[in-house]
């Protein structure tokens, strides 16, 4: 096969040639589409005469004209990947292209494709140049008009950016609808959507007084599920008027659900696209998770229309610019707007689980990469999770007032331009007066810092000091690295447990006095950029316990001297409550790594009673916010200790889980049945936090309590399935019920399938419910569901749920026989010929291959082997996979 291109950050150049205005006419057609696009052309560097170079894919090219001439075939090339047009006019000229294409084939969702008798376009990051031949890439802006035609009976809706100009019938059954979209964008927000749409609508004011038209647009029958969209987009709005002063700028705002989608959602200009279960949501068939991931994404996507829509990337390298920015904002959005603690543990737990791996294995790339062969590769855990990290640094050191500043500053420089990350970090530091030496390597570098601290007391001098040192570890074509811009938020704890106040610290031969208009300081935020440093408060009267990296304020791994006693003291008393519950993760990963060793030498299991009297003290807390409580008592994921361990052995990691767990629950069982029976409740569904709270704390509590497979559990796990009036409890009680093998389980799940297949978003819970299900043989079980007349390898959330839950279970995926990594290799080559994004999000899975032992390693490197030298490979697959097989 001819080896993909990789393409470079270094190599960008400037456009030869600007577009100014783009109208483009749509006949769509039950096999073929005719498009046709006129582009206002100029040139982007003054007598510039090179040729035209446009994007194509599988597109049947219809005609050509240039200021209204039909150009002859020797003055333009065509190839599978481009049209160019050789000797194109000096100064401004018209292009007219007409190309033909077949939405109804592709499989691959992007581009214009039809889905359930519907059209949708996706065309980030590369999928317009499926639609016609264009300069697709983001510097390109330019203002876009779109007229649809279509059969009025078949396609009554036709959608598109802007304004609605004008509608009306014209002849044999058809008719048209006129869009406009007065703010200049790059092609990959182009929008279309057509066919049998029904829609909620609301209306939102605007703070300057503009009443805007709010539609959600779904098959007639999900209506009723898209009310909690509605109240999410009301929020959201709302929320960025009065945090960041941003309003929105058409008054008409669409959204519409789609079953098959390769993403969660898009944020087209004022046409965002979502795939279903990121809208749909009703008490019987979603859970508070789903809730909370609708309130997030449709927040995310609203928030886009600044920040990647108004302002948007240069070129693709600069991804994180939109959207490490723009999960920061709807991170902070679905905080204020439920418990902020909670929310970040979330995030941080995300990001160790998926991030950290990505950071450590063959994928590692910094948060802007330097290269990609298949830029939907890069549609990552760190261009988005660590991206908003980065952001959140910001913020941690310039403060809310000091960020916001930044943000109003970036908004009146680059309004409709397309920028790069250094754009933005100007706009932070100019704002504040401020340099921030070596912060931009965050945006270079690649790999996780790990910072190692050592703490002394000086009763003498009544000082304490802290000495960091920080090491990147070396990532595929970055063998050294330099020193990382690192705050950390630190504050110090005294014997009684209270906060001590911080009046002075020296380092770096500069005493700093730390104030606040007089009022005491607990928290202060240190500025740690060299390879060691040392930090010295002074005015510290007794021996203090320091809690470090306060809110998690860098996306680091910490190494700190702090001992056992120390973390459950900051377990029982710190007031940053992230840190509480870390200190209580800390123990669980010591914990679990050394009966893991107990394990692998085969001694027998027991467990620190100081540690369950640290949980049993947490479940008991009446002060403590109750999801607070439920993330504090659940163990940290077997990916996450794998991942500490020199060689990753995941049958020893799963063994010893599943003993915590299982003794956990003997030794609690009372307090954990007393906190699952006392947070049940008859009344009706309502999604606020006290009641996601409470939800949360039974649930965990009941599979705990389950775990241990005693008659008397499993029949209150019985009893809460039958009785659940919401899908929260429902599928939770499923879920504990689940883990244990046996005809229990196997009625229960047949059960569930029987009362919700007539939901298909509920049957991709339950497909990724047995997919995640760690129980000996569970490769055949899914292996048997992908003939399941519910299944469809052509739908990216079926697969996701499906494929990628079994890719997520550490015991199945990395069965000892290979079976498991036998059973993705198929898969993934089928999958491969339908859609590639999809594929080389599966074959991901392998990347840390060389993690495990030699037997898994050498079964792994086979199907990998098998995966690269398979006839007519994608890009995006050969990508992921050749990368994996040369770590």
């Amino acid at each position: 096969m001819d080896f993909p291109k990789e393409i470079f950050l270094k190599d960008y150049k400037k456009p030869d040639y600007l577009f100014d205005t783009v109208d483009l006419e749509f006949q769509l057609g039950s096999d073929e589409t005719i498009v046709t696009s006129k582009i206002a052309v100029s040139p982007g560097n003054e007598g510039t005469s090179s040729p035209l170079v446009l994007h194509g894919r599988d597109l049947k090219l219809l005609s050509i004209k240039v200021n209204g001439t039909e150009l002859k075939s020797d003055k333009y090339t065509v190839d599978p990947r481009h049209l160019t047009i050789l000797t194109p006019p000096a100064g401004v000229f018209n292009l007219e292209i007409v190309t033909e294409i077949y939405p109804q084939l592709n499989t691959s969702l992007e581009g214009l494709y039809r889905t359930t008798g519907n059209f949708c376009t996706q065309c980030e990051a590369e999928g317009f140049r499926k639609i016609t031949y264009f300069q697709d890439r983001p510097d390109v802006m330019a203002k876009y008009t779109c007229r649809i035609e279509g059969d009025k009976t078949l396609y009554p809706v036709l959608l598109s950016n802007g304004n609605l100009i004008k509608q009306g019938d014209l002849e044999g059954g058809k008719h048209y609808a006129l869009w406009e979209d007065p703010f200049k964008k790059p092609c990959y927000l182009f929008a279309l959507v057509a066919g049998q749409y029904e829609c909620r609508e609301g209306s939102f004011v605007t703070c300057s007084g503009r009443k805007v038209t709010l539609r959600i647009w779904t098959p007639a029958e999900d209506l009723p599920k898209t009310s909690h969209a509605m109240y999410s987009l009301k929020e959201a709005m709302k929320w960025d008027e009065e945090v960041f002063g941003l309003e929105y700028d058409l008054d008409l705002f669409n959204i519409v659900v789609t079953p098959d989608f390769n993403m969660g959602a898009m944020e087209n200009k004022s046409l965002n696209v979502f795939q279903s279960r990121l809208v749909l949501a009703s008490p019987e068939t979603a859970t508070d998770g789903d809730y909370a991931a609708i309130l997030g994404v449709i927040g995310h996507e609203y928030f886009h229309n600044w920040t990647g829509n108004r302002v948007t990337c240069r070129d693709w390298f600069q991804l994180t610019l939109k959207e490490g920015l723009t999960v920061f904002r709807d991170q902070e959005f679905s905080s204020d707007l439920g418990c902020r603690t909670v929310k970040r543990i979330a995030d941080v737990s995300k990001l160790r689980s998926y991030q950290f791996p990505q950071d450590a294995g063959p994928m590692a790339h910094p948060i802007r990469p330097h290269s990609y062969i298949k830029m939907d590769n890069f549609y990552t855990v760190t261009v988005y999770e660590k991206g908003a990290e980065v952001v959140r640094m910001y913020k941690t050191l310039f403060g809310a007032s000091g960020f916001r500043k930044g943000m109003d500053l970036y908004f009146q420089r680059h309004d409709g331009q397309a920028v790069t990350c250094e754009d933005f970090y100007s706009a932070m530091c100019d704002a504040n007066n401020a340099q921030l030496p070596n912060f931009l390597q965050w945006y270079s570098q690649a790999g996780t810092p790990t910072v190692k601290v050592t703490s002394a007391y000086d009763a003498s001098s009544q000082t304490f000091s802290l000495k960091f040192s920080q090491e990147v570890p070396p990532t595929p074509g970055q063998p050294m690295k330099e020193p990382m811009f690192i705050p950390v938020a630190v504050g110090l704890v005294d014997s009684t447990g209270k906060d001590m106040p911080l009046t002075s610290i020296y380092s770096d031969g500069i005493l700093r006095t730390v104030s606040n208009d007089g009022q005491p300081i607990f928290t202060t935020v240190l500025q740690f950029n060299k390879k060691e440093e040392e930090f010295i408060f002074n005015n510290v009267p007794e021996r203090p316990v320091p809690s470090l990296l306060r809110g998690y304020s860098a996306p680091i791994r910490l190494d700190s001297d702090l001992t056992e006693s120390d973390l459950y003291f900051l377990l029982a008393n710190d007031s940053d409550e992230f840190n509480r519950w870390e200190a209580g993760q800390v123990l669980a990963r010591k914990l679990m790594l050394s009966l893991v060793a107990d394990f692998q030498q085969q001694k027998t299991l027991a467990l620190n009673p100081k540690f369950v009297d640290g949980l049993r003290a947490i479940l008991r807390s009446t002060s403590l916010d109750k999801e607070f409580i439920a993330k504090a008592i659940t163990l940290p994921g077997q990916g996450e200790i794998m991942d500490m361990m020199a060689v990753a052995d995941p049958d020893a990691v799963h063994a010893v889980r599943t003993f915590i767990k299982k003794e956990l629950a003997s030794q609690l069982k009372d307090d954990l049945l007393a906190a699952a029976t006392s947070n049940r409740s008859s009344e009706a569904y309502a999604f606020n936090h006290d009641n996601v709270a409470r939800r949360a704390l039974k649930n965990t509590c009941l599979a705990y309590l389950t775990s241990m497979n005693e008659p008397d559990v499993t029949e209150l796990a019985l009893k809460e399935y039958n009785s659940a009036t919401n899908m929260t409890d429902q599928f939770a009680a499923l879920a504990a019920l689940s883990q244990n093998p046996g005809q229990v389980r196997d009625d229960a799940l047949l059960d569930f399938y029987n009362k919700w297949k007539h939901d298909y978003l509920v049957v991709s819970k339950w497909f990724a419910l047995q997919a995640t299900l760690d129980i000996p043989g569970n490769v055949a079980n899914v292996r048997k569901l992908l003939s399941h007349p519910a299944f469809d390898m052509r739908n990216p959330n079926k697969v996701y749920s499906l494929i990628g839950g079994f890719c997520g279970s550490p015991v199945s995926f990395h069965a000892k026989d290979g079976s498991g990594y036998k059973f993705l290799g198929e898969v993934v080559l089928q999958l491969d010929k339908i859609n590639p994004q999809v594929a080389s999000r599966m074959v991901s899975a392998f990347s840390r291959w060389r993690r495990y032992d030699e037997t898994r390693q050498a079964l792994a490197k086979a199907q990998l082997e098998m995966i690269i030298s398979a006839n007519g490979l994608s890009e995006n697959v050969y990508e992921i996979a050749s990368k994996s097989l040369a770590a």
